[in-house]
């Protein structure tokens, strides 16, 4: 399938000015394209990413990203999808936040030999003079029509400033910009964007005379109807680390709703469409899946080594879903050896008089020999909440006796969802 069949197989097209004229630009020579980031915080989070995912699939398929951070935009705050007017930031914070998105950004797009451009729209809006501006390109603009745009209906009850309504005008003008200085005949964006996007091809077409093209991506949402990137608890998922570990990042995706695995595998994964459709079958190994949508997701975000890391450490802590690698899969995670996640847990070693009669070897003492509890009785009241498990298999029975062959090589021994040791005979 050609690019643009690939965008809608996966699920990225929601809305467009015209998909044959799309289709057909992307088919027949190398476009320039654009998506825009406004630096209102210091770090994208897992809500940000499907646009970028969909620039990422363009430049594999040989087109080239514009990536503009709104340094100029972020100081007046896009009213789609909010309630209130954003709350304003000063011009270090933005300048700051500006930078922290174009490296997160550079993560996901290849920059070097002149495959991406990556500019600020403060770089021109900035420059513009109020006058100047209006004569320009404000009778160009119908209020009334403006007036009709969903971010404008949808804010015009609990009000909307007029620093706000200026949004649509700054966000085709960059269109504009891009479009003469760049040569970019494409915008790309969440569909709450769609009334600024066509703005900017009519003022494109009004005032040089050219014919663009845009384009929307469908907002994500979560199984309950909310926006997607955010942890039962109500948090978002942030790439920066020291705010989202790399661990907590993996589960989050290794976690995610069944009904959704197909859909973030198509979004999420580069991994081909008709691997996805055999992953996702509900008849299969779901959970194994699920591993290698954490996987991927985290190694686009974090890199290969990180991705493996984490995969290991929750494989070592939670069990490996598919650990003799019976499931065919193009992933790399495939060539990571779960036999490697030992080496990543605590290890405490048991003495063979443990074993000894009249007590002998039960869990609970286990658990306290290993540290996970401090007695035996606080052993017994988790396992009475099914809270403890050896080797992944849960026990419920405090007075159940160990063999030494049990522990074999080593066992994994887990206390609650977080708290684990691997428990060896000592030699």
């Amino acid at each position: 399938m050609n690019i643009f069949q690939e965008l809608k197989a996966r699920g990225f097209c929601y809305q467009a000015t015209d998909e044959t004229a799309i289709e057909k630009m992307l088919a027949e020579g190398k476009v320039r394209f654009y998506i825009g980031f406004d630096p209102t915080g210091n770090s994208l989070h897992v809500g940000h990413l499907l646009p970028v995912m969909a620039m990422r699939l363009m430049q594999k398929a040989g087109h080239t990203p514009i990536v503009l951070v709104g340094g100029a935009t972020a100081r007046i705050g896009d009213p789609s999808g909010k309630q209130t007017a954003r709350p304003m930031m000063t011009i270090e914070t933005i300048n700051e936040n500006a930078e922290c998105l174009r490296r997160q950004l550079a993560r996901f797009i290849d920059d070097s030999d002149g495959k991406a451009i990556f500019v600020n729209n403060a770089d021109w809006l900035c420059k513009l003079g109020y006058i100047d501006l209006l004569r320009e390109v404000g009778t160009i603009f119908s209020v009334n029509r403006m007036m009709t745009q969903e971010s404008v209906k949808s804010r015009l009850e609990n009000g909307l400033s007029f620093l706000e309504f200026n949004y649509s005008i700054l966000q085709a003008y960059d269109f504009m910009t891009l479009n003469r200085d760049y040569g970019c005949t494409l915008e790309m964006g969440g569909q709450d964007q769609w009334g600024n996007m066509v703005a900017g091809t009519e003022l494109i077409r009004r005032k040089l005379g050219n014919e663009v093209q845009c384009m929307t991506i469908p907002l994500l949402l979560n199984s309950n109807g909310q926006k997607f990137g955010k942890t039962a608890g109500g948090n978002n998922v942030w790439l920066d680390t020291a705010r989202t570990t790399v661990f907590d990042y993996y589960q989050f995706w290794r976690n995610c709703d069944d009904a959704q695995l197909r859909k973030l595998l198509l979004y999420f994964s580069p991994l081909p469409v008709e691997e996805i459709n055999r992953l996702a079958d509900l008849s299969g190994n779901v959970n194994r899946a699920k591993e290698i949508l954490a996987y991927e997701a985290t190694a686009l975000a974090h890199g290969e080594a990180a991705a493996a890391e984490a995969y290991l450490a929750a494989g070592s802590r939670f069990g490996f879903a598919d650990p003799d690698g019976k499931v065919p899969t193009t992933s790399a995670v495939a060539q990571v050896k779960s036999s490697a996640a030992a080496a990543e847990l605590p290890t405490v070693a048991v003495p063979m008089s443990a074993f000894d009669e009249p007590v002998g070897l039960t869990i609970p003492r286990l658990l306290t020999l290993a540290g996970l509890t401090k007695t035996n009785s606080e052993g017994r009241r988790l396992m009475q909440g099914g809270a403890v498990s050896l080797n992944d298999v849960k026990e419920s029975d405090p007075n159940r006796r160990l063999t030494p062959a049990e522990l074999g090589d080593g066992a994994t021994l887990r206390a609650g969802k977080k708290n684990f040791r691997r428990v060896v005979l000592e030699k």
